[in-house]
């Protein structure tokens, strides 16, 4: 497809078979043009912003190489989904995202066929794109799972409850971990893309399988040697044992913001029957906004603001904000009673423990997104004579109900929740440090 100099790529595509028709030298400018749209429109509606800027290039390429709404694509948590939302054919109404009658701010089953799936908690794509999977291997229908998955979201253990039950979905199965804190892998580089691209190649699996057949005939401890060889010689030049040993076929680290590792390494996943493959691709968050590459949370929810300079529009004095004073007055009892913890749940800015934090660093803990481990933990911490607050967003503790009633209720320990974000919620649902507003909530007095 030619496109009109004059007309902008993002014009020709309002859904993914548009976009395919592009050439692959033309996607690069796709995503710059996608990238502007996007900020243009956060701009007037807030939201999450930096999520999405950091995965443009790979949406693009998803859809690009892959055959979606048939390849059904989840997108774990949904803060990332704005791109995705813009290229399926909701472009004309991005701009009502999160109003009344608008968009959704995730993705949503009713909204589009494109989201095959509502996500708006953390770690559950694995498991919903394993059940789209095997539903149409059972069903002997063409279509894969694909979840993409932040590097964040793998610290919830149902990320891995899935992955440990991914062999049934054979090659149906993508999982794309999105790495955006260099926290799994070390830098990315022409070596480790070079091999990202080797070892998902046709001719790579070609010729491991004919070892496969070969090692097979072999005795049963050189036929064990030459699996474990295989294994952890890819392990060791590219980090992904840990993902072997679940039994993933690993491929990666990639440059998930170069269209020229992203788009052929895709293309061999896409055609390979290696069983279910994890491709681990690295970018940054915020990327191509400099105020929001600036930024300490990268932007990650933002109220209006201006796109030329970044500023965002402040909301009106008012009464202190719940967490504001909530943070106050646990430091103040922290420094009565050496006893006194606090524990979240990877929300230290939102709830306020990243206050506490600074006083007291070693009596405070972010256990990541795992709800259930840090109520019990608070558990385990209460039976041992300290006094734990746990501060979770009410929708978060949804995950914990089990873990707050059989390992706190039932035993009556002495584990304090401060739960907010119930009921209405203000613009935002996840407060920046430098914007946090008031929330309709429920109240629990501190109490030792």
């Amino acid at each position: 497809m030619t496109a009109n100099p004059a007309t902008p790529l993002l014009d020709t595509v309002d859904v993914p078979a548009d976009l395919r028709k592009l050439e692959p030298e033309q996607l690069t400018q796709l995503a710059d043009e996608l990238r502007e749209e996007l900020i243009s429109a956060v701009g007037q509606t807030g939201g999450h912003l930096g999520s999405g800027l950091g995965v443009v290039e790979l949406t693009v390429a998803i859809h690009y190489v892959f055959n979606t709404p048939d390849d059904r694509l989840v997108w774990d948590v949904g803060h990332q989904a704005y791109p995705h939302k813009i290229l399926t054919g909701r472009r004309d109404r991005i701009r009502t995202l999160r109003q009344g009658g608008g968009l959704s701010g995730f993705t949503k089953r009713s909204e589009s066929e494109y989201d095959p799936f509502g996500t708006a908690h953390s770690s559950t794509s694995i498991s919903a794109a394993l059940g789209f999977a095997v539903a149409n291997q059972l069903a002997n229908m063409p279509g894969r799972g694909i979840a993409v998955i932040g590097d964040g979201a793998m610290s919830a253990g149902m990320a891995y409850e899935a992955m440990n039950n991914a062999k049934q979905a054979g090659n149906r199965l993508v999982v794309i971990l999105n790495d955006n804190d260099m926290s799994i892998a070390p830098p990315v580089g022409g070596l480790s893309a070079y091999l990202a691209r080797l070892v998902s190649s046709e001719h790579f699996l070609s010729v491991r399988e004919i070892a496969r057949k070969i090692s097979r005939k072999l005795p049963e401890p050189l036929h064990r040697a030459a699996r474990k060889t295989d294994e952890y010689a890819r392990g060791m030049a590219m980090g992904g044992t840990l993902f072997e040993e679940l039994g993933f076929y690993y491929v990666g680290p990639i440059d998930g913001h170069s269209m020229d590792q992203l788009i052929p390494v895709l293309e061999n996943v896409r055609d390979a029957d290696e069983g279910p493959c994890l491709i681990h691709v690295i970018t940054k968050k915020g990327k191509g906004y400099s105020p929001a590459e600036q930024a300490s949370d990268k932007y990650h929810g933002v109220q209006k603001f201006n796109v030329v300079t970044g500023e965002q529009v402040k909301s009106s004095g008012g009464p202190p904000s719940y967490t504001g004073v909530f943070a106050k007055q646990l430091i103040a009892e922290a420094e009565q009673d050496d006893r006194v913890c606090a524990i979240t749940a990877a929300m230290p800015s939102g709830t306020g423990i990243d206050k506490f934090s600074d006083a007291f660093p070693d009596r405070a803990f972010d256990v990541g997104i795992a709800e259930q481990h840090g109520v019990t933990f608070a558990a385990g911490l209460a039976a041992q004579g300290m006094r734990p607050f746990c501060a979770i967003y009410s929708t978060f503790l949804q995950r914990a109900f089990d873990q707050v009633v059989h390992d706190v209720a039932i035993q009556n320990l002495p584990v304090r929740f401060a739960i907010d974000r119930a009921g209405l919620v203000g613009p935002t649902a996840r407060p920046t440090p430098a914007a946090s507003t008031s929330r309709t909530f429920q109240r629990f007095p501190i109490s030792l």
